[in-house]
């Protein structure tokens, strides 16, 4: 480190010293010492990119989760629904699931503590601890007219990184993984299920799914990428401000498959480690690459223990893929990553085709899942699909063997809606409210029939938005029922027909020619 900068460095840590120690002691009303030393830090933080960040004690768990795929808790994933923290999603085998917490259980009190006040994070960190400790949950169930009260054991609960694992294809001829995290289990975890699908017999090619794949350690997705390419292969290189910071990371194992036709899906969502699989296979001309534009995280972060068990997540350098590309997204603002764009630094594969750096990983073969509608959207924002199917099972014991949702079935949904008097405006409403507003307060009465008339068209386009997106509600209305009744990895299974981006993958892989030909450098991308 220069001298310069290390005088500033000193200089700095006492002003800031000083200034905290002022402040803490001598400010006209008392501060907390803890919350002003986090915005001070997180201020100071802002300054940099949005990875690096601080770890406070009580986010200690998030580590583990990211590099082991394990934490201390009781299982239960929450988030807000409705304006009330609910659960989403128990964790098959841990506590919450054993004492039969289900997903859109309304939590009212964690702790001893109502949530009417705690935040999402809050309740998180009241439902983990140390394995072997207890805690007490009050819960609001649809159907049951008195709260119902859980004691649940905390305990080690792993999350997979594999999340399903099989067949498609007419002839189940093909191997799908959907990989969910790179922790460091996470390649043998892929090679057990690659191996899983071998035995089962030839495979005429695999899709290795990576959308909404946050990514993880940089060496699981070298582990990966190890299960596919040849013995060593470059997966990535790192370069950063300090020469022992740029290192090159190549596989040091056969690969599991070789030669079977690979197909990797991707959207918005897939970043980091996601992204280094991702390139390194479309670099070494080894698989196509499916879907939409990738997230564009190309930064490495090191975590830095830091006193107390707190901890620091540090951006130290930035990730290339085989051929040079950065993974880093110029821009991600406002980013649209169904459309294709052209700009960044050409770079080729290792068959001569030519692929750009600076925006992610883009696409071989673009396909874009389909647009929700207007009404799909206004359902989703009221989570009127995720009510629906907590009245569902209050209202059904079990769910029939290969259950799908019929057009009876959705009109039922459709009453309820109205039954519960529902809100769910689209935005051609919301816009049509403004209009009459402006034209109340213009003083135009005159044509506040008109108006009317608009709205009971608008309300007959509705009814008829029931039919005409028929398939895609019922995909909703599918997916929420589902995960009231059955574990994460048969729900996946039972909605994987009728994924658009699946499909395609799974058509591709029966066109030889076609897949060759994407491979080389005469197949425009």
């Amino acid at each position: 480190m220069p001298d310069d900068d290390l005088f500033e460095l000193r200089k700095g840590f006492r002003i800031f010293g000083a200034v905290y120690e002022k402040v803490v002691t001598g400010y006209v009303e008392r501060v907390n010492p803890s919350h002003l030393m986090q915005v001070g830090i997180e201020a100071m933080l802002d300054e940099l990119d949005p990875y690096t960040t601080f770890i406070d004690e009580s986010e200690s768990t998030r580590i583990d989760i990211i590099t082991k795929g394990r934490y201390g808790g009781v299982g239960l994933e929450v988030g807000r629904r409705g304006g009330k923290i609910t659960v989403v999603a128990p964790v098959a085998g841990a506590s919450g699931y054993k004492q039969g917490v289900r997903t859109g259980d309304v939590i009212t009190e964690v702790a001893s503590q109502s949530t009417a006040d705690l935040s999402v994070d809050d309740v998180e960190t009241l439902l983990r601890g140390e394995p072997g400790t207890t805690v007490r949950i009050v819960v609001e169930r649809e159907g049951t007219p008195a709260p119902l009260t859980f004691t649940l054991t905390r305990e080690q609960v792993d999350l997979p990184d594999v999340a399903y694992r099989g067949r498609v294809g007419e002839a189940n001829e093909i191997g799908y993984v959907k990989l969910e995290r790179f922790t460091r289990d996470a390649p043998k975890a892929m090679a057990s299920a690659l191996k899983e699908l071998k035995a089962k017999g030839t495979l005429q090619g695999v899709i290795l799914d990576l959308r909404g794949n946050p990514g993880g350690l940089l060496r699981a997705a070298v582990g990966v990428t190890a299960l596919f390419v040849p013995q060593n292969s470059v997966v990535v290189s790192t370069r950063g401000r300090q020469d022992k910071t740029g290192n090159t990371y190549t596989t040091g194992r056969t690969p599991l498959l070789p030669d079977v036709p690979l197909v990797v899906l991707v959207n918005g969502k897939s970043a980091s480690a996601s992204e280094i699989v991702a390139g390194a296979i479309q670099d070494r001309d080894r698989g196509v690459i499916l879907g939409t534009t990738t997230y564009g995280k190309g930064l490495v972060q090191k975590v830095k223990s830091l006193p107390h068990n707190t901890s620091l997540k540090l951006t130290t350098a930035q990730y290339y893929t085989p051929s040079g590309r950065t993974i880093q997204a110029l821009n991600t603002a406002a980013r649209d990553t169904s459309v294709s764009e052209s700009r960044g630094q050409p770079h080729e594969t290792v068959h001569g085709r030519t692929v750009r750096d600076g925006d992610g990983i883009r696409p071989d073969v673009r396909v874009s899942p389909p647009s929700p509608s207007p009404l799909e959207s206004a359902l989703t924002r009221r989570a009127a699909f995720f009510r629906y199917a907590n009245h569902y099972a209050a209202t059904h014991d079990t769910l029939t063997a290969n259950f799908s949702v019929t057009d009876p079935e959705l009109e039922a949904f459709r009453t309820w809606l109205d039954q519960e008097g529902a809100q769910y405006p689209i935005q051609a409403e919301q816009s049509l409210d403004s209009l009459r507003a402006r034209l109340r307060k213009a003083g135009y009465d005159d044509v506040q029939d008109e108006a009317a008339a608009l709205d009971r068209a608008l309300q007959e386009t509705k009814k008829k938005a029931f039919r005409r997106h028929a398939s895609a509600l019922k995909r909703h209305l599918k997916r929420e029922i589902l995960s009231r009744y059955v574990s994460a990895d048969r729900r996946l299974a039972a909605l994987l027909p009728g994924d658009k981006q699946v499909e395609a993958a799974t058509v591709l892989l029966g066109q030889t020619d076609r897949y060759r030909d994407l491979l080389s450098p005469s197949e425009e991308n």
